[in-house]
């Protein structure tokens, strides 16, 4: 029996009557194969993927600690089959809501730490976006400098704000001590955003990607996603006909691009948590919105199952080797005979992921932007 009974303290069980179907779930559905914390703790040994709920909402101005966003994903996701028999998944409840919403971002911080320290990969559903700080906290309490991507239609930098959903990533990303290396903004729409803080991001060599870059060329996210260590997304970048609890926009991502972005993000050996935040079921319709989150989780099993079939950088019998030089520089891409992604090696000797764009890019003799970028944060 493992020892992750030291966080139970911070966790409610969950009342399977609020969130099962009245005639119960099918043989091969989730709802039979989840490990759910309902009498006791689940022994989480052979749990890979470990599902914990947080519907602390106040920071969104929201009145009322808790949304029951987590139980309405969980209703969805619980009927959904299950095709990945090679990942065990628990369900460990809900975070307990703290006296201020302070409180339980240091309850989930704990809970998201001890996880990720286990490296389980820890799925976190939400409440509002402000909770990515106890989420990246967990990662900070170790003191190590993490890369972080977050999908979001806004960017949260508005001091002027007096909701902590709107401007918690001023203090993700100039807090001191601060331990994050590099972030990654995916989807935010021009329109919501002023031309300045584009530019601040800029000068602190952040990568932000406007939402029409990223539906032209969605697959250029992978290496994005595939370097981080944690993965935030708020269900504003979803436009409102996909989600329709979404209603900051009519436009965004479609449905089927919010999965491919979670398959990434599945796939990827570094990501050891991912939120998904922002769900107000009181907005939603049908509970569509619930239903494209699981679809959503879905993806994140694909991806995982698939990932775990990547062989190591140093298993060099699995990977096409190129030796190239690019503007006097001379480097090394690798592509995986696996699943055909790709590395590029930095003058670290350090490989980071990319994509083949890169490496065609390298080949006319051209500096790929990813590589630049790279080397303006050493």
């Amino acid at each position: 029996m493992s020892d992750h009974l030291s966080i139970s303290e911070f966790l409610l069980p969950l009342n399977l009557h609020e969130i099962s179907l009245d005639e119960g779930y099918k043989d091969g559905q989730l709802g039979k194969i989840i490990d759910v914390y309902q009498d006791q703790f689940p022994d989480l040994d052979e749990a890979q993927l470990v599902i914990v709920g947080c519907g602390e909402q106040r920071g969104s101005g929201m009145i009322g600690k808790e949304s029951q966003a987590p139980e309405a994903i969980r209703r969805q996701l619980y009927q959904l089959f299950y095709w990945h028999t090679d990942i065990h998944i628990a369900d460990i409840g809900n975070v307990k809501a703290g006296a201020s919403y302070t409180d339980s971002y240091a309850a989930l911080r704990m809970v998201v730490r001890e996880l990720v320290n286990d490296n389980k990969l820890v799925i976190i559903l939400g409440g509002s976006h402000d909770l990515t700080l106890g989420q990246y906290h967990a990662y900070a309490d170790n003191r190590r400098a993490v890369e972080a991507s977050c999908v979001d239609a806004l960017i949260d930098l508005n001091i002027d704000s007096p909701f902590r959903h709107e401007n918690f990533l001023m203090e993700m990303l100039t807090g001191e001590p601060n331990y994050i290396r590099h972030y990654n903004h995916i989807g935010f729409q021009s329109y919501f955003v002023h031309p300045r803080m584009l530019e601040t991001m800029d000068k602190l060599r952040f990568d932000c990607f406007r939402v029409g870059h990223v539906k032209d060329s969605i697959e250029e996210m992978e290496p994005v996603i595939r370097n981080s260590s944690f993965l935030s997304f708020d269900i504003s970048a979803i436009a409102n006909a996909y989600a329709p609890s979404s209603r900051i926009s009519p436009n965004g991502f479609t449905g089927e691009e919010a999965c491919q972005l979670m398959r990434f993000a599945g796939m990827s050996p570094m990501i050891s948590s991912i939120g998904i935040y922002g769900y107000n079921p009181q907005h939603d319709r049908d509970e569509l919105t619930a239903r494209q989150i699981s679809h959503m989780l879905w993806y994140i099993l694909d991806g995982r199952s698939r990932g775990t079939r990547e062989a190591s950088l140093d298993e060099k019998d699995s990977f096409n080797e190129f030796h190239m030089a690019f503007a006097e520089v001379e480097t090394v891409f690798l592509q995986s005979k696996k699943t055909g992604r790709w590395w590029m090696q930095l003058p670290d000797k350090q490989f980071i992921a990319c994509s083949y764009k890169d490496y065609l890019l390298a080949s006319s003799n051209e500096i790929p932007e990813r590589w630049l970028r790279a080397q303006e944060r050493s």
